[in-house]
Order: C-alpha cells, then sequence, then structure tokens
C-alpha cells in the first residue's frame, strides 16, 4: 500500500510514544493534516520545549530554569526531601498541594533485567545533598512495585548511617500500580499516612 513518506514518517514517530499504536497513530496523522493549525501549534511547542526545557542540577526533575523553581524557594521546607521515580511524580505532588517540601528525582528504579543498575539513577548524589542541605526526614514516594520496594530498601541502605529518618509513602496505593494513575484522594492519604522504613 502506497503512503506518502511524510506522513509514514510520522506515524513511525508517533508510534514510539508510549501507549501509542499502529491506529492510534493513524488517526492522529490524518486528524493533524485535516487541522493545520494544530500542526503549527505542536510543531512550535516541540521545538521550544525540545531548546528550554531541561532537568534541574539539583532535583533532576524537568524544568525551563537551573535550579528549578522548587529548589529555588526559600519558602519551602528545606529539612524534608521526597524522593521519586519520575519528573512527573513531582507534578503530581504539587498538584496536591499538601507537600511543602523539596524532591529528589531518581529517574527511574533498580531493574536489574532492564540493565538499570544504581548508576543508571541519580542515587549517588543523593547521601550528599542529604548531609548539604541538612535534611532530616527522607520520604520514599516510590511506586508499590517490586522495583520501587528494591529501590526503597537500597536507599535506605545506603542513608542508614546518616542519622536521618527515613520514611515512606502508606501503603494506601495498591501494590503493582502506578502512583501516576492514581487519584489524587488516594495519593493524599498516602503521603499523609506515611511511616518510617523499618
Amino acid at each position: 500500500m502506497w503512503v506518502p513518506s511524510s506522513v509514514d514518517r510520522l506515524i513511525r514517530a508517533l508510534k514510539k510514544l508510549p501507549g501509542i499504536g499502529t491506529r492510534t497513530a493513524e488517526r492522529l496523522v490524518f486528524f493533524l493534516l485535516r487541522n493545520p493549525s494544530i500542526i503549527q501549534e505542536l510543531a512550535q511547542s516541540l521545538d521550544q520545549a525540545a531548546k528550554e526545557l531541561r532537568f534541574c542540577s539539583i532535583c533532576h526533575g524537568i524544568t525551563d530554569t537551573d535550579p528549578c523553581p522548587i529548589c529555588q524557594d526559600p519558602g519551602r521546607a528545606t529539612g524534608v526531601l521526597a524522593v521519586v521515580e519520575r519528573p512527573q511524580d513531582v507534578f503530581l505532588f504539587e498538584k496536591l498541594g499538601i507537600f511543602r517540601g523539596r524532591y529528589h528525582v531518581l529517574g527511574g528504579v533498580l531493574s536489574p533485567v532492564d540493565g538499570i543498575g544504581p548508576d543508571q539513577l541519580f542515587l549517588r548524589d543523593l547521601p550528599e545533598r542529604v548531609q548539604r542541605e541538612q535534611i532530616q526526614e527522607v520520604i520514599l514516594a516510590l511506586n508499590p512495585t517490586v522495583e520501587g520496594d528494591a529501590t526503597a530498601q537500597y536507599i535506605h541502605d545506603l542513608l542508614k548511617d546518616s542519622g536521618v529518618k527515613v520514611t515512606r509513602i502508606a501503603r494506601g496505593l495498591p501494590a503493582g500500580s502506578d502512583i501516576s494513575l492514581t487519584d489524587v484522594t488516594t495519593l493524599k492519604e498516602a503521603l499523609l499516612g506515611r511511616s518510617e522504613w523499618e
């Protein structure tokens, strides 16, 4: 079947996005072709994002300034650090509006099967950050999966001699779930019901 090469390239590019299969990619392409103003807006937004967005040198979250506004905010609680897997987890916690501390984004979780060890994550700078910023509590806000639990245990062991209190969000989240798919109330209860790591 003949398809213009630019359409085929666009379909293949969209299929690389999570949750987008061939049929969805085709529907998106033909929707965009019928709406050229959206193509322009999308192209400009992607170009701007590629030029301006980066990872914060302190927390490793996504930002357009470095350090990010959260790390620069003197009104944030400086003694509490929430460790999360991905930058989008920061956005979710910020949407809740109940956490006023700072964040440390790992960039994933330990997964030997996928070749992800401590060196592939932002783990090495965590102990020195805890010392430098005089953190009193580290909240492990990781997904309740096997990999999330293994990463939480690794962090607990990494920080056990630092004197910092290590807590984890409560298990109001179902095991094996993804924080980003959780409703706001469940996540709020999990955060408020956190317990000390044992």
